[in-house]
């Protein structure tokens, strides 16, 4: 946040007076030094721009019909100047139509007060508008420090799994060598071995996935366009992912059309692969799952409809975002595995394209994403 838009509480409050009648100006000038405000009076608009630039007020209190530069220019000044744009604008005017009243918040004005005012009103806005502006301050100042405990957060977790792929990979490794080694008579040591593997390659996708996440977010992960056959990337996910569909019984199958689209191939068939996965793992044995594409007239809408259990609507942007997924689980709410859906949301939207779910319980989901390009019709 710019100092420049800070209020410091342990001072005064500055409030700026711009009106061009005399009396006015001494009248509101009195007032407000009586209340422990320390004020600068003008005279026109252009003193008040000038004198804000060299010492910013707290709030200014605007007259309206002033000669050469009136009080809606003055404002619009303001507000075009990043380093002043965030003072508060009360207007204080003889015009009292309701389209005075509109134009002047439409300027950037927080109030307006109509003469012949009482002091106590002008005051009480005043309070209430400083106050405000400490409040969003603060809220400011939180959110910032939110933000970099977040970054320094996500930047420990990011070493601490990066570090971690190392000794996953020679625990594969030994794993998978000590399978090949064991006689075939040691059945359970080998289906011991096995579960072993399995989980040392879960944990290394798992540290793939989320420092993929963390890249994407960061914008470090380019989006290399060609153009691919869609019909080709989708029969690769299924392949890729036809042992777990083998093992949990479930059926997959793509209706998919020969078209060419522009994206980045690896990335699809990644996005395709993690849908596919999620569909897998929350569907029930026996079920199917169906991968369809359409042409539309934005670009193509790829859609992965399985036959399990459904996700309540209060889920359905949750389980695309990171603390959703958070969320879900510590509401012991599985819809979703892992970081797959949150990397699909990102890699679909690096695309340009969109995502989301359409589902109820009991009826099974449909997860989509857009990609905005307009695909090419094979021959």
């Amino acid at each position: 946040m710019d100092d420049t838009s800070r209020i410091d509480t342990s001072r005064i409050a500055t409030i700026m007076v711009v009106d061009d009648v005399p009396g006015n100006l001494k009248l509101l000038q009195d007032m407000l030094q009586a209340n422990s405000y320390r004020v600068l009076a003008f005279p026109n608009g252009r003193l008040a721009l000038s004198a804000a630039a060299r010492n910013r007020p707290d709030l200014m209190l605007l007259d309206i019909n002033m000669p050469e530069m009136n009080g809606y220019e003055v404002c619009e000044r303001l507000k075009a100047d990043p380093a002043l744009q965030e003072i508060p604008v009360l207007f204080i005017s003889a015009l009292g139509e309701t389209a005075d009243k509109v134009k002047a918040f439409s300027v950037g004005g927080v109030d307006y007060v109509t003469k012949p005012f009482q002091f106590d009103e002008v005051h009480a806005r005043v309070r209430t508008h400083l106050e405000l502006c400490r409040q969003r301050r603060q809220l400011l100042e939180a959110n910032a420090r939110l933000r970099e405990l977040e970054q320094l957060r996500d930047n420990l977790t990011h070493m601490i799994v990066h570090d971690m792929r190392s000794p996953l990979a020679v625990l594969g490794g030994a794993i998978t060598l000590l399978c090949d080694e064991l006689p075939a008579d040691a059945a359970e040591l080998l289906r011991l071995c096995q579960m072993g593997k399995k989980a040392a390659g879960e944990l290394t996708e798992m540290c793939n996935g989320l420092l993929d996440v963390s890249r994407l977010e960061a914008g470090e992960m380019p989006v290399e366009r060609e153009a691919c056959e869609l019909s080709a990337v989708v029969s690769d996910a299924v392949h890729a992912t036809k042992i777990q569909a083998d093992a949990a019984s479930v059926t997959v199958c793509a209706e998919v059309s020969p078209v060419r689209i522009p994206a980045d191939k690896k990335l699809l068939q990644r996005i395709l692969a993690n849908l596919l996965t999620n569909a897998i793992k929350n569907t029930p044995e026996g079920g199917r799952i169906t991968v369809r594409a359409q042409v539309i007239p934005d670009g193509i809408r790829v859609e992965v409809a399985d036959t399990g259990c459904g996700i309540p609507p209060e889920y359905h942007q949750r389980i695309f975002e990171k603390f959703g997924q958070v969320a879900a689980r510590r509401e012991a709410k599985h819809h979703s595995t892992g970081l797959g859906l949150p990397f699909c949301k990102l890699a679909v939207e690096a695309h340009g394209g969109t995502i989301g779910v359409a589902s109820e319980v009991g009826r099974g989901s449909v997860f989509w994403f857009i990609l905005p390009d307009r695909p090419e019709d094979v021959s």
